[in-house]
Order: structure tokens, then sequence, then C-alpha cells
């Protein structure tokens, strides 16, 4: 039996795209929270707890974007043709968040504000055309002649919107849960208080999801309900319900690590629902892994290249997360 290179790539992108969701989802979640925290000296500190990490997070979406290219030809050309815009919204909304963590210590006082509020936007408008670009993904994209054949608004739907703000709640979540990891006093309990109601609100948008989903194409019904699949996919919504409590309970209690951990756990849940839906087609609702993938030679020479550098960008995340460990404190940073 030979080797599926294209179930590897597959493995890789999946991969290098949860780890995009989570490691840049709570810095973007910490834009998205800005308004709820008006002082300087908080807002300074939020800041403060991704200064040193934020951009190497984003090195997995480049992974993600540049493994389709090399791996699935086919699918990096229909997906972006259909999603040109939302995507350059996303970039741009990366852009002005970029550039305002660079000039926002750096600002005079009176001027502090407008890169505040380029932050935010930028957080905001990245995380809902993510949410949006996956929303109109699940919904399928149309294929004629191995081009997509679809309008450039297509994209624009009641789910896609719907998903879209559902990304912003489970980022804010994310951001909140890093706040409460990183903080302590007065900003801390405010992150406690956020992220209780955050974590309903996020439970309530899973399960919108989670029945719409199934309506949005019969296959992706059949593939949860029919037996004896339901018997082995039954674990996940039970899962997200355990999560939830679990994260309730530590919010209650007061814990530091703890909710952060399980809102990891309902990202990862909510994540591997939407694989379990589409798998294994990398372009919805038909074409799939092996249909859209590039000559085995390709595959195959550009895959000893991601066996090399992905251990090296875990190594040194890894040593920067390690580096940057501990509470972050007013007036304080990392020296």
């Amino acid at each position: 039996m030979g080797i599926d290179l294209s179930l590897i790539w597959a493995i890789i992108i999946v991969f290098g795209i949860m780890m995009y969701v989570v490691m840049d989802g709570f810095d973007l979640g910490i834009g998205i929270l800005y308004p709820f925290f008006k002082t300087k000296d908080d807002r300074d500190v939020m800041m403060n707890t991704v200064a040193p990490v934020w951009d190497g997070n984003e090195t997995w979406l480049v992974l993600g974007g540049a493994g389709m290219l090399a791996a699935f030809p086919l699918a990096y050309s229909v997906v972006l043709s259909a999603f040109y815009l939302p995507l350059i919204f996303m970039l741009l909304g990366l852009i002005f968040r970029g550039v305002a963590f660079e000039f926002r210590f750096k600002a005079r006082e009176h001027e502090r504000h407008l890169w505040d509020k380029a932050f935010i936007g930028g957080s905001l408008a990245a995380t809902f055309f993510q949410g949006v670009t996956l929303g109109a993904y699940i919904q399928g994209i149309p294929v004629v002649n191995r081009a997509y054949a679809g309008g450039p608004l297509d994209w624009i739907s009641p789910f896609s919107l719907f998903t879209g703000v559902g990304l912003v709640v489970a980022f804010a979540l994310l951001g909140s849960t890093w706040l409460i990891m990183k903080t302590e006093g007065s900003l801390q309990a405010r992150a406690f208080q956020i992220t209780r109601w955050l974590a309903w609100i996020l439970l309530a948008v899973i399960v919108v999801i989670s029945a719409w989903t199934p309506l949005l194409d019969t296959k992706i019904a059949t593939r949860w309900f029919s037996f004896p699949n339901i018997w082995w996919f039954a674990p996940v919504p039970l899962l997200v319900v355990a999560s939830t409590y679990l994260l309730l309970r530590s919010v209650s209690r007061r814990a530091n690590a703890t909710p952060f951990l399980f809102t990891l756990a309902l990202v990862f849940l909510g994540y591997s629902g939407l694989g379990i839906s589409l798998w294994p087609n990398i372009i919805p609702p038909s074409i799939s892994i092996w249909e859209a993938a590039s000559p085995p030679q390709s595959q195959g020479f550009t895959l000893v290249g991601a066996l090399l550098i992905i251990p090296v960008i875990l190594v040194y995340t890894v040593w920067a997360y390690y580096v940057f460990r501990g509470k972050v404190r007013p007036g304080e940073g990392y020296h």
C-alpha cells in the first residue's frame, strides 16, 4: 500500500488552520474586547499580554494557505475566486490591527484613541470576515469545468453572516479567558464577568449552527444522523455541554488557567464538528481532497519542506510562550 500524500497534506492543512484559530483567536479576541475596558492602563496591559507573540501566531495562516496552494491547487484557485472579497476585507483588518500594535504605544495622548479604534475595527473585521468565509465555505461552492461558477457576492447569506458573528463570540471568549490567565486585579475580575456571559452566548451559537448546518445539505444530515455514525459522533455534542459546564464552574471558582483550556476544548470541538460535516471534501459539496490534489511528485517534494519547517515553527512558538509566561501587571511589560 502506497503513502496517501493527499491525506497527509490534508492533515497538515487542518492542523495549521486549527493552530491559527487557537493562537490568533485569543489576540483577535483582545481587540474585540477593547470597548469593554475603557482605561488606558487596562488597555495597555491587554495589549502587552499578546504583544510578544501576536505576529508569530499568524505563521500558521501562511502555512495553511501555502499548503493548499502546493497540495491542492484546484481548491486554492476555486476558494480564492469564490472568496476574494471577504478575504481582502480580512487582510485589511489584519493590516490595520498590525499597524495599531506598532503605533499605539508611540502615539501622542490625544492621538492614541485613533489607534485604539484601528485595533478594535481591525480585530472585528478580520474575525467577522473569517467567520463569513467559513460559513460560505460550508454552504458549498459551485464549480463547473474545474473553475468557480458563482458570482462575486455569493458568499453573503444569512448562514455565513451568522457564522461571522459566531466567530466573533468565540474569539472574544478566547480573549477573555486569556486575560483571566495573564492578568490580575480589577482587569481580571472584569474578564471573569465577561467570560460568564460569553460562554452562554457561544453555547447558543454552537446549538444554532449545529442545527442549521445539516439543513444546508442532505449529505451532512445523513453523515451525522445515520446509523452507525450517530453512535460515533454523539460524543461531540455531549462533550460541548460538558466543556461549557466545566468552563462556567472554573469561572465561578476563579481559576486562572482552566477557563482558557476549556474554551480551547470548545473551539476544538466546534472545529472537529465542521470537519465531520465536510470530510473528505475540500471544495464542498462534492470535490474531495483526492480530486483536487496536485501530482504526487509535487506533493512529495513540498512535503519534505513542510516536515522540516513545521517542527521549527513549533519549537520557536513553544519557546516564545515559555519566555513570556506569567502575569502582566499595570505599568510593567516583558523585559
